[in-house]
């Protein structure tokens, strides 16, 4: 093998991208139709995000050698960095089809299943590529991850602590171990090792979400509120839009019989209101437990600047909600108690930009909630206003204050619905 392209590949493993190119290069300028070069020059394109000239790349590895099964391997690993998940799919399979016997074939084939939320094949993936090799770290992290997508926690929990004994400076593998024991309620734990994954590796940002989902977990709160947000991540998104309508048409029912048996509300009425704090916290509960960590010595280094950002603005939101409403009950201003209920319905929208993929979902998320907030804030300023005019001209701003409100209400109604689905959309790269 070309001396440059042995230095690429251990580079590659090292994810020294730039300069695993530079030594690919010397290694094309002296062999143009290597094609195993052009498939590792793929794959470091687009680890750097040079989505176009990756696929480029693979698609002239394969070009040059359509029977070996390295550059359709290459060029899964780029479709897949590009989310063009099917295809990706495609070229593993074409992979394992030329060669059978790679267990990094079978991983990548588990993580491509894992991203379409395919538990069961992501985990038959990870398992026959154990088969071929009992040690091998990757595909043990990947069967871990179906496993607890699956609930199989025990078995996931036991799967890792396996890997670990065999490698025990595998960032990955700690990071995985975090994640496997935030699922199982045990942040303390798992806080040990996210700060280990870190220290092996200390710019894996899963590993930093870790730490940061673990000091949030200490909160007795914040701990049933993780247990729901990970349930729901582990179904289909089909699921999940049916325990959302379930709970609204739930909520809708109790009511309406609240209200047509009047010697039923007092048993129902607390159930109501304890759902609505809930529905609340789903939404508010992730970027105010952030905002605590901000006063926290490890936590406000753990927290992403998307984070910090979400949680800089709920909390503005939430201030803004307290201040109209001891304004409305302390000094009677009319206008206050709708700036509160704004306030409040801002809220869901802004959590969901950054959660949100960047590209249009994120783009289309933040000029949504832009746009709900302007509406919002020109309605409130219109009514509240009116309290310092004379009769006759209070009227001239309460109504089309009163109809921009009822646009910004209709707005936030649906703003729910994009809310909860743009944060599931991958937009192709």
């Amino acid at each position: 093998m070309n001396p440059h392209l042995q230095r690429a590949f251990m580079l590659v493993e090292q994810a020294r991208y730039e300069l695993a190119e530079q030594q690919l290069g010397q290694a094309l300028a002296a062999d143009p139709q290597n094609a195993t070069a052009h498939a590792l020059f793929a794959i470091c394109l687009s680890h750097r995000e040079k989505f176009q000239e990756a696929s480029a790349a693979g698609e002239m590895a394969i070009h040059l050698a359509p029977d070996d099964p390295y550059p359709h391997y290459a060029h899964s690993i780029v479709l897949r960095a590009r989310n063009h998940f099917p295809e990706a799919e495609r070229a593993i399979g074409a992979a394992l089809e030329l060669d059978p016997h790679r267990p990094e074939f079978f991983a990548q084939q588990a993580r491509i299943q894992l991203d379409r939320r395919r538990w069961r094949k992501a985990l038959e993936a990870a398992e026959q590529g154990l088969e071929l090799d009992a040690e091998d770290v990757t595909c043990a992290n990947l069967r871990s991850m179906a496993l607890v997508k699956l609930g199989r926690k025990a078995q996931a929990g036991e799967t890792i602590a396996a890997a670990l004994a065999r490698d025990p400076e595998d960032a990955t593998t700690h990071a995985n171990q975090g994640w496997t024991l935030i699922e199982q309620g045990q942040p303390k734990k798992a806080m040990e090792h996210f700060r280990e994954a870190l220290r092996l590796d200390p710019e894996m940002v899963w590993a930093r979400r870790g730490i940061v989902e673990a000091l949030k977990a200490r909160y007795f709160i914040y701990r049933w509120m993780l247990a729901y947000f990970l349930w729901m991540s582990r179904l289909s998104g089909r699921a999940r839009w049916g325990v959302i309508i379930a709970g609204c048409v739930g909520y809708w029912t109790v009511l309406s019989v609240a209200r047509n048996q009047p010697h039923l509300a007092p048993w129902i009425m607390p159930l109501i209101v304890l759902y609505v704090v809930f529905v609340v916290m789903t939404w508010v509960a992730n970027p105010l437990f952030n905002l605590l960590l901000r006063l926290h010595p490890i936590g406000r280094l753990a927290l992403s600047r998307e984070q910090i950002i979400t949680a800089n603005w709920v909390g503005l939101c939430v201030l803004g909600a307290v201040v109209s409403l001891v304004t409305h009950f302390g000094f009677g201003l009319d206008g206050a108690l709708l700036a509160a209920l704004a306030c409040g319905l801002v809220i869901p929208p802004l959590v969901s930009i950054y959660q949100c993929h960047k590209g249009w979902p994120r783009t289309t998320m933040m000029l949504i909630t832009l746009s709900l907030a302007v509406v919002g804030l020109i309605s409130v300023a219109l009514m509240l206003s009116a309290n310092f005019f004379a009769a006759d001209l209070r009227l001239l701003l309460d109504l089309p204050g009163v109809i921009l409100f009822l646009l910004f209400l209709l707005g936030a109604f649906v703003s729910q619905f994009v809310a909860n689905a743009l944060p599931a959309v991958t937009p192709r790269r």
